[in-house]
């Protein structure tokens, strides 16, 4: 029903479109408009669009609402009062509806999934036609206003301020949501542990035990160890992409041809679009066993699982992040600097050295500060390379574990969200979340400080 909802919907936005453009176009001839023909076949289009949306958007729900309960009423009452034995029926009545469902059906369900297919049915014929009428009405009313004093202009670009405004307050909103939700429940976790505990333990177990006689019963929850490794994996990852990335953007931005450059800057982007778990799979089977055959040789003990394998995958991956973000913030160096070093008798190295990289250093923080979020948010390729083990060691050759992957493995499976092991993953997400804001709130400071405007 949506599929064919929505494509007559597009029908009648088209040629609402063409006939208000049209009109105005003609009538535009002899008189003058105050609009272009555009906008008001625009105001043909927002005149079949609310009413249309508002006819689906309220009228679904309800529709769904009346057909499931008049199924249901066929069932005994007391599955009614249970959700679970609700929802099972529900499903139940769906399969034998869309012939899906395997065994012999109860008469009270044939009779349920006969009376849901045609209530189903006329509701949905109700709503086709009544976005059928909304929608003609619309386009006959767009139609109706169209005249050389008509300000079609100004009505569209209200709408579409509002659409704008309604899409902000949506991102807003959305990442309020997450940082109450994950909030809420930090402090449940915290009602169960100690924030002392968590923030300043030095050992991570939060594998809690069935029983109270057994070990472990309690957990530990100290963070000491992830927050370590996090730190020792992005720190290796850093002197990987920090270098590469930023001298990899120089020469593309300074010394490379056009034609190198043009081949060169998509081919090291093509980095970012790999997918983690395939560098993961190559930082597992490849890079961690030649660097364990390399450690031997040289008579050091290296984990299958180690910080140093995992990051070096991990610069890998965040190199072009730093390359590409600095490459525009050096072309962004107006070339009346160039030429004044050049003018003054500066070489071309003395020039980025003293002139452009100065001038860029607040845009080649930020590219720094986001590859270094984005190393602390990474998840699989410290689960395949550098292991789950929560080691408060600072010897790369070990293998760590960050917040990331205890959050990943803390939520695997079936949980009870009373928990304190549960409850944990939530801990460790707002601890996360202040980490990155931290960071992001240094590069602000860092940008304000030392941003060079140009004219």
């Amino acid at each position: 029903m949506s599929l064919l909802y929505f494509g007559g919907l597009a029908v009648l936005v088209v040629a609402g479109f063409l006939l208000g453009r049209n009109r105005a176009a003609a009538a535009n001839r002899t008189v003058s408009f105050h609009s272009r023909p555009n906008y008001h076949g625009a105001y043909v289009v927002v005149s079949v669009l609310l009413p249309a949306l508002l006819v689906f958007a309220v009228g679904v729900p309800i529709a769904h609402h009346i057909v499931e309960t008049r199924a249901l009423a066929v069932f005994d009452p007391s599955v009614l009062d249970d959700e679970l034995r609700r929802g099972a029926a529900l499903r139940d009545i769906v399969a034998v509806a869309s012939g899906r469902h395997t065994g012999d059906a109860t008469p009270a369900l044939a009779r349920a999934a006969e009376t849901w297919s045609s209530l189903r049915a006329f509701t949905d014929g109700l709503i086709l036609a009544a976005g059928a009428v909304v929608g003609l009405l619309g386009v006959a009313y767009g139609l109706r206003v169209i005249s050389a004093g008509f300000r079609a202009r100004n009505r569209v670009e209200r709408v579409v301020k509002v659409v704008l405004f309604a899409c902000a307050c949506v991102a807003v909103l959305t990442t309020v949501g997450i940082v109450f939700s994950v909030l809420f429940e930090s402090i449940r976790f915290f009602q169960k542990v100690s924030p002392l505990d968590f923030l300043f333990g030095l050992e991570w177990s939060p594998q809690t035990a069935i029983r109270a006689d057994q070990v472990g019963s309690s957990g530990a929850f100290g963070i000491a160890p992830l927050v370590v490794g996090t730190l020792l994996i992005t720190m290796i990852a850093m002197l990987v992409a920090g270098p590469i990335g930023l001298f990899a953007a120089i020469y593309l931005a300074e010394y490379a041809s056009p034609r190198f450059r043009a081949v060169a800057k998509p081919l090291l982007e093509i980095l970012a679009g790999i997918p983690t778990v395939v560098l993961g799979f190559f930082a597992a089977l490849s890079l961690a066993p030649w660097l364990r055959e390399l450690g031997q040789t040289l008579g050091l003990n290296v984990a299958s699982e180690s910080a140093l394998a995992a990051g070096l995958v991990m610069g890998m991956m965040i190199i072009p992040f730093v390359s590409s973000l600095s490459d525009d913030v050096i072309n962004a160096v107006p070339q009346s600097l160039r030429d004044g070093s050049y003018g003054m008798g500066a070489t071309k190295s003395e020039t980025i050295k003293r002139v452009v990289l100065p001038a860029a250093f607040s845009g080649i923080v930020s590219a720094m500060m986001l590859a270094i979020s984005r190393a602390v948010g990474e998840t699989m390729i410290v689960v395949m390379a550098a292991g789950l083990a929560a080691n408060l060691t600072f010897n790369p050759l070990e293998a760590v574990t960050t917040f990331t992957v205890q959050i990943k493995t803390i939520l695997v499976g079936d949980q009870e969200f009373d928990s304190a092991k549960t409850l944990a993953a939530f801990a460790l997400g707002l601890v996360l979340f202040f980490f990155t804001l931290t960071l992001n709130v240094i590069a602000m400071q860092i940008v304000k400080r030392y941003r060079e405007q140009y004219d």
